[in-house]
């Protein structure tokens, strides 16, 4: 990708080797800088670093807020979008969900922290619109590979730190050092202080939480007809509700509430008052029809699925979901173990299986599981979705995870059209 630049002695940067030519200067960064010499091969204008083009694409013109963790940052970060949108700022969103500005989707789903160069274009296209803010999910991938060099971030959040990307990061000591390598600097940061895992430096350090002593603690909800709870803030005592289910959302909305009073002029109360305004972020806790219930989720980690579960622990469950392939095969019988637990029938199917045997996915999958009576392996999806649905009755519910708003299967290299609400809605108009 080429991004033209104007007044500069080149007419376009890019952080790609074979895009370069007499007009194209190489931007090297942590990722691309063995790459310089094809680059010189190819002519390149001349080779510069990130920090050269900063002041060029508003870099330090505007707020940006970071926030990392194993669950929630999705949620998280658009919580903190709709309650600054609603406060009256002009804001930006980057993540897992694409690219977001002024309540306008500007780009679709892309990598959950995308390169260097891309994140530095997003923040121009922000700048450039008036906004004042800059929210980013920030992966531990991205933080490992420096894809967020040469950002000066307004605020840090971490919401949690749970097994996951151990196929990257090769054991999980590995990845808590990683996540809390995010935090060992002097910058605004806000920890959730009921993560025993969590370890930062402890100036300018806040934090938020509803088991522990915190900066902002909750002092009492309800999970009823969705939830509410009353903040406290020092001398601070604050309500709201808000339209989102599960008793780990309670975690998300402190974060968000907690985030924009820190980065924002306005009051505790002023913030609660918009806080019912967000109505969750699509195939998170997204219910696909309420007659059968049935609900769809992204979560695809043993302690995500847990927090989903334990949402409707009043209720029966019946559980649809399997693993990604190529991607960390240890959390496989952790996830098994805890649908087998907490559901009353569990239906084990294909998710991407990309380049894997989707047999040899499962096989993980089972192995923890003892009692398997009432687990049904079914690997084609679509099948495994209809089994579920045909299995259940008027109280219970059907809970679908691993792919929450994706569009697609992948399979080998290749993305067949897929999403689980609307094979849910298809099969269910098939019983009409």
């Amino acid at each position: 990708m080429k991004i033209e630049l104007p007044n500069q002695p080149y007419k376009y940067v890019t952080e790609n080797s074979k895009e370069c030519d007499p007009q194209t200067a190489f931007v090297m960064t942590h990722q691309n800088s063995i790459y310089v010499e094809e680059a010189k091969k190819n002519k390149a204008h001349s080779i510069i670093t990130i920090d050269e083009i900063a002041e060029f694409f508003g870099v330090h013109k505007i707020k940006i807020i970071g926030i990392t963790g194993t669950n929630g940052k999705t949620t998280t970060a658009s919580a903190i979008y709709s309650f600054l949108l609603d406060l009256g700022y002009k804001v930006a969103l980057q993540g897992t969900r694409g690219f977001f500005m002024n309540d306008g989707v500007c780009e679709g789903k892309t990598l959950t922290t995308p390169s260097v160069l891309n994140t530095y274009r997003h923040i121009y296209q922000a700048v450039s619109a008036g906004c004042e803010y800059f929210i980013m999910e920030v992966s531990s991938h991205a933080i490992v590979q420096k894809r967020i060099e040469g950002l000066d971030f307004a605020l840090k959040i971490l919401t949690n730190i749970t097994q996951d990307h151990l196929d990257y990061h090769k054991s999980i000591e590995e990845y808590i050092h990683v996540k809390n390598s995010f935090f060992q600097d002097e910058s605004k940061k806000l920890i959730n202080r009921d993560e025993p895992k969590a370890s930062f430096n402890f100036k300018n350090a806040y934090t938020y939480g509803i088991e522990n002593p915190a900066t902002y603690r909750l002092m009492a909800y309800s999970l009823n007809d969705g939830s509410s709870g009353i903040i406290q803030h020092f001398q601070e005592i604050v309500p709201f509700t808000a339209s989102l289910h599960g008793f780990f959302n309670l975690y998300n909305l402190m974060a968000a509430i907690s985030a924009t009073h820190l980065v924002t002029d306005k009051s505790l109360e002023e913030i609660a008052e918009v806080v019912d305004n967000f109505a969750g972020v699509s195939g998170r806790m997204e219910q696909v029809c309420a007659a059968p219930n049935v609900i769809v989720d992204f979560a695809h980690t043993p302690d995500g699925m847990q927090q989903v579960l334990n949402a409707f622990k009043e209720k029966e469950l019946i559980v649809v979901f399997g693993a990604g392939g190529d991607r960390d095969r240890l959390k496989r019988p952790l996830m098994g173990r805890v649908a087998a637990n907490l559901a009353k029938k569990v239906f084990i199917t294909s998710d991407n299986p990309r380049y894997e045997d989707p047999q040899a996915i499962v096989d993980d999958i089972l192995e923890g599981i003892e009692e398997r009576s009432h687990v049904v392996v079914e690997l084609n999806r679509k099948k495994a979705i209809q089994m579920a649905l045909e299995a259940q009755n008027d109280e219970e519910v059907v809970v679908i995870l691993g792919k929450g708003d994706e569009k697609y299967q992948i399979i080998y290299d290749e993305k067949f059209a897929f999403d689980d609400r609307e094979v849910v809605k298809e099969l269910l108009r098939g019983r009409l």
